[in-house]
């Protein structure tokens, strides 16, 4: 009797374990991405990812046309591409059984907003102001810590989360476009679930979702639609070169190949599995001399550990970043792209990505972070260029920045000594090799950013408002299309390299309800000029077409004094920035070619009308814009 109930126990475990096993094999979907799509897209063929427990095993059926389906050597992936040329817009089932088990679920094209694909992307008539979201203001402190992330509330850490949110934005756009600005570029807005410094959201850990303590992704469509009916443009920054370790695919996987792997084969100790440091050497993408060795580690290396970089040669992988990216515009309504670390990606790869997005958006643009320190290298990566051509590439980027402008302008305005090569004449130089760039008028400048020190922080021009307004005047002025940094309007000081990130990535006073300062509103004895400024120039700038797109001419600086115009056959403004602490006296005779003629303008920082006829004189460290245009009835300026 003992053996026998033995025998039956031994039996129900048995049962009892093959039950169990059968259940942890039943398939199921747990993720779909694209979640939706929309009919009478160019990108016509979609690749849907399915992810779930043994779905790469289903056999498919679709109301949709299947071209293609795609499984890995991971069975928890299977990737299906939906064939939707001339499909209506509407839900469409998809069914899927593994064995006896079946299931279906919806597949949903959406109808296409009207003139969605000739929608028009930020240009030089637009000025960007570039903004941290986490701090920038709170608009809504219950997301200020989330159930889904890791990392909570600490504004008392600089590397913290300080709360700034999408609300927090919406909130403040009237100052946005009250100060000149016409349209947002934010860092980045998806999820990102590391434990510490998640608040730059540049290791992301899900491509379809806003981080929570941000808003929702319907906060993030409005916040489009409220700049739209300010007649502002919305521009996102792009991840295409790595997302966070904490992405729910580094979990599993689709297939090995998605990143860039290294085997650890020269006795290096990696912190994580896999992982070889990016060399940050991304001349070798352009290097005709360059080393096999030199330019796997460059291109294909990591940014840091907690962010493993995506194989754009990958074509499933090369695929996801191209549709998640159409996903964003088409969903939000984007005018445009600013993209994270361009030059980090394998470069066919990242021209695949771009040709696609401008395939489906002729009219967009989209604007490269391309951080290198000669003209030619950051040429190289502009749509058409005559550098690339040289080795017969072309990225198809429309933008790209200016950092040799910024170089120049971290240097220029404290050598108040005109020597051959210093002083403005790092400015001057940098506009001689305007030869090398496809498009001199889509190429973004700026003083500063998120990743720069301050403009007006210490060790730089130590919030000395005089060399602010020079450096504003050059960036609001000169070809191309001007950004400005969130708070530099006011001051803001920060130093990266003596207190790290966090201190050039301060609050925004006021956007907190308990700051005791609201710049929004009232501005400080301090902040004000640096404001009113600002306001100013970029207001002028908004309605002067002629420094959207005018023609560049400048003069080779003489006493530290530098003098360009912009000009068409209908406008003309003077810039003069004199950088030189002492008064200067031009001789107008040498500027007649950019004069035309004028004997009399209007400088519109001071007011004050300019005669032109012989001589002028420009106080030290002080610039002037003189609009040359005949007056017409009615105010000539605002």
């Amino acid at each position: 009797m003992i053996r026998l109930k033995q025998v039956h126990i031994l039996s129900l475990l048995f049962v009892i374990f093959a039950f169990a096993k059968a259940i942890s094999q039943q398939s199921s979907i747990d993720r779909i991405e694209p979640p939706f799509w929309w009919a009478d897209m160019e990108h016509a063929e979609v690749e849907v990812m399915f992810y779930g427990q043994n779905i790469g095993k289903a056999e498919v059926k679709s109301d949709l046309p299947i071209l293609k389906i795609r499984r890995t050597e991971n069975l928890n992936y299977l990737f299906v591409t939906f064939d939707t040329t001339n499909q209506n817009h509407g839900e469409y089932a998809i069914t899927m059984n593994v064995g006896d088990t079946y299931f279906t679920s919806k597949y949903e094209l959406k109808q296409r907003s009207l003139n969605s694909k000739h929608r028009k992307g930020f240009d030089s008539s637009d000025a960007i102001y570039l903004l941290m979201p986490d701090r920038f203001a709170n608009g809504n402190p219950e997301n200020d810590s989330h159930p889904e992330t890791t990392e909570k509330l600490n504004r008392s850490f600089k590397g913290g989360r300080h709360g700034g949110d999408i609300q927090g934005i919406i909130d403040h756009l009237d100052y946005i476009s009250d100060l000149g600005a016409t349209a947002i570029w934010s860092t980045p807005l998806l999820e990102d679930n590391d434990k510490q410094y998640s608040y730059h959201t540049y290791a992301q850990s899900d491509l379809y979702k806003i981080d929570p303590r941000y808003g929702t992704n319907e906060d993030y469509k409005r916040l489009a639609s409220e700049l739209h009916k300010r007649d502002m443009k919305l521009i996102m920054d792009y991840v295409t070169n790595h997302w966070g370790a904490t992405h729910w695919m580094m979990q599993d996987l689709p297939t090995a190949t998605w990143i860039h792997q290294f085997d650890d084969n020269d006795g290096k100790e990696f912190p994580v599995p896999g992982y070889a440091n990016s060399s940050y050497r991304q001349t070798t993408q352009m290097d005709p001399n360059k080393s096999q060795i030199d330019d796997t580690y460059a291109e294909k290396g990591w940014f840091v550990s907690t962010m493993p970089d995506i194989n754009q040669s990958e074509p499933l992988a090369l695929n996801y970043l191209i549709q998640n990216a159409i996903w964003w515009i088409e969903y939000a309504g984007l005018d445009g792209f600013r993209v994270d670390t361009y030059s980090y990606n394998e470069k066919e790869g990242i021209a695949d990505w771009t040709k696609a997005i401008m395939k489906e958006y002729p009219y967009f643009n989209i604007v490269g972070e391309t951080w290198m320190h000669d003209q030619s290298q950051i040429a190289f990566w502009q749509k058409d260029s005559p550098i690339g051509a040289i080795q017969s590439y072309n990225s198809g980027l429309p933008s790209v920045m200016d950092f040799t402008l910024h170089d120049a302008i971290m240097k220029a305005f404290k050598e108040n000594d005109q020597q051959w090569d210093k002083g403005m004449v790092r400015i001057y130089e940098n506009f001689v090799n305007d030869f090398l760039y496809a498009d001199v008028n889509n190429i973004l400048l700026f003083a500063g950013n998120h990743d720069t020190n301050r403009i007006n922080g210490d060790g730089l021009y130590d919030g000395d408002v005089n060399n602010y307004k020079l450096a504003l005047t050059l960036v609001l002025t000169a070809r191309g299309i001007p950004q400005i940094y969130y708070g530099d309007e006011i001051g803001m000081g920060g130093n990266r390299d003596t207190s790290g990130d966090g201190d050039i990535r301060r609050d925004f006073p006021g956007g907190w309800q308990d700051d005791e300062v609201n710049a929004f509103k009232k501005r400080t004895k301090f902040q004000k000029p640096f404001y009113e400024f600002t306001k100013k120039l970029l207001n002028y700038r908004k309605g002067k077409p002629v420094l959207h797109d005018g023609k560049f001419l400048h003069y080779v600086p003489e006493n530290n004094c530098y003098v360009y115009f912009r000009y068409s056959d209908s406008s003309r403004v003077m810039v003069v920035i004199n950088n030189n602490p002492e008064k200067v006296t031009l001789n107008l005779d040498r500027f007649k070619e950019g004069l035309q003629d004028v004997n009399e303008g209007l400088d519109i920082l001071s007011g004050k009308k300019i005669d032109l006829g012989n001589t002028l004189s420009v106080t030290g460290k002080t610039s002037m814009v003189i609009d040359l245009d005949k007056p017409e009835k009615g105010p000539r300026f605002f």
